[in-house]
């Protein structure tokens, strides 16, 4: 099933994002996460995508896989990033075969080494060309990637959202915004997308702080901001793991109670595989 028509159904709408894990032991772990947050019904789970052709091939495999085995909708990403326009159609075409109904179209982060994206020879400069090449060829519903804090390399908020608004003119069916740790960016990001014209869903990503240094570091590389308090408690914790999790376990409950009482259409945990803190996330909303 899409998931655009899913998001009309379903309330809460969770979902959850994994990575290709590296060897045939983190793919064991991985499904074990995947069966952990399975009893929450999630609408869908995404699966991240690399530049290698490995990394590609297993993405295409582990999200048929969870379908097929785990029985929950899923969505492959796909980038600009190391590829030709041919190469990216034979990817589409095999998703398309194994029975896979969403993408995420993205453009994707330099390679690991290189600080700026280079287009490669016969691919796309722009994840809204990569958006295009899709929907004039397949039936795919198109996810998109939005910025409430505005993407690292944009000049301005209002330039930011005109990219975001040419993604959905060019066939992009909802938007998953970047991690964010105040709400009042995402609301204020939604209220101007639809003063700009637009009308897809936009959900919610968030992502359970478990380590200070590796949140302050992903913060970074996606243009977020994490609030001055928040980071007082976490740097009080000091080296006690066990309280910064819990710190972070709190702040992202009280996140997705406020997403939730104003209508959010879903929440995307961003899990990094791992899935002890976003199950005490959903078990305290789901105790309500």
């Amino acid at each position: 099933m899409k998931i655009s028509e899913k998001l009309d159904r379903v309330r809460p709408a969770f979902s959850f994002e994994f990575f290709p894990p590296k060897d045939e032991a983190g793919v064991e772990r991985l499904f074990e996460t995947v069966a952990a947050l399975a009893r929450y019904n999630p609408a869908y789970v995404s699966v991240t995508y690399g530049a290698g052709g490995s990394t590609r091939r297993l993405t295409v495999d582990l999200v048929k896989r969870i379908k097929g085995e785990a029985g929950i909708e899923t969505m492959a990403h796909l980038t600009c990033v190391g590829a030709r326009r041919e190469e990216i159609a034979v990817v589409l075409d095999e998703l398309r075969e194994g029975g896979i109904d969403n993408v995420i179209a993205l453009r994707g982060d330099p390679p690991k080494g290189q600080t700026t994206f280079v287009t490669h020879e016969g691919g796309f400069s722009h994840a809204s060309e990569l958006i295009g090449f899709i929907r004039a060829r397949y039936d795919f519903c198109i996810a998109a990637a939005c910025y409430p804090e505005c993407h690292p390399e944009s000049t301005d908020a209002a330039s930011d959202l005109e990219f975001a608004k040419q993604k959905v003119e060019l066939g992009a069916e909802v938007l998953v915004s970047q991690m964010f740790f105040d709400n009042e960016h995402y609301f204020s990001y939604v209220e101007r997308a639809r003063a700009a014209g637009i009308q897809v869903p936009i959900v919610a990503g968030l992502m359970p702080i478990t380590n200070l240094s590796q949140i302050q570091r992903f913060a970074a590389l996606c243009g977020s901001t994490l609030p001055k308090p928040l980071v007082e408690r976490l740097e009080a914790a000091g080296n006690d793991l066990e309280a910064v999790q819990r710190i972070g376990v709190e702040h992202a409950i009280e996140q997705c109670r406020g997403l939730l009482e104003r209508g959010v259409p879903g929440i995307h945990f961003y899990t990094l595989n791992r899935s002890p803190a976003t199950v005490r996330i959903l078990d305290a909303l789901l105790a309500q």
